[in-house]
Formats: structure tokens, sequence, C-alpha cells
């Protein structure tokens, strides 16, 4: 194989892996964050920390409340205060128990629409490195 031909191939190679990153990686959808985003107008998460290299998000959901469809950029959470959930995402809609104590993370862009249909607050830390 000349030098030539190993070079055009390792390029398109280069080039598929990028576009396959760049695609799993997600893109940043015409949405909301989780800090924009509310419930019927009202905001259900604040700002606890807010660096360089790192924001934290406090968000609390009472009975009957949720979070209007909105993205994540890659991110660690921790539930401070479970209930159960109703979650609307790319994988269709499901109910589930989100015990307190559970952590969740993301390696790439996603979005949910979430709602509390427990009967207790629930209240996640959201840790987000920028």
């Amino acid at each position: 194989m000349t030098k030539k031909i190993h070079l055009q191939i390792q390029l398109k190679t280069t080039l598929i892996f990028l576009f396959i990153g760049y695609f799993s990686c997600g893109v940043k959808p015409n949405l909301p964050d989780p800090l924009e985003a509310g419930w019927n107008s009202k905001a259900v998460c604040e700002v606890v920390k807010n660096t360089p290299k790192i924001r934290v998000l406090k968000c609390i959901f009472p009975p009957g409340v949720g979070h209007e469809k909105h993205y994540h950029n890659p991110h660690v959470g921790y539930t401070l205060s479970g209930s159960q959930f109703r979650i609307t995402d790319t994988t269709g809609t499901r109910e589930v128990n989100v015990p307190s104590g559970s952590s969740f993370s993301k390696d790439t862009i996603t979005w949910h629409q979430v709602l509390n249909i427990g009967d207790s607050t629930a209240v996640f830390l959201i840790m987000e490195p920028k």
C-alpha cells in the first residue's frame, strides 16, 4: 500500500470517528437548560455553586410538580430526597421510583421531562462540569 493511500484511509477513518463522536456526544437541543426550565412558570432549580469548573444546582419537586422538557449537559446527580416520577425522554415515558441516596450520571447531552407523581417532596443536586 502506498503512503498516499494509507494517509487517505487514515483521514477517512478519522473523519468517520469525528462524525460518530459528534452525534453520539449529543448536540445541544433547542430547549432550556435545567436552571431555565421550570414548572408552570415557576423555577424548580437554584444555583448552589457556580465556578469556572463546575455548576451545582439544587432542584426541588413537591408532589404534583415537574420539570418541563429541558436538556442536560453531561452531569452527575445525587438524590437527597426521593419520590416516584413519570419521566419522558428519548426512550419513551415510564414511571420510576427514585430512592433517597441514589445517584445518576450522563456523559452526553440529554433531554427529558419529569413529573413527581409520588407523595413526598424530591430534592436533587445536579453537578455539571464546565
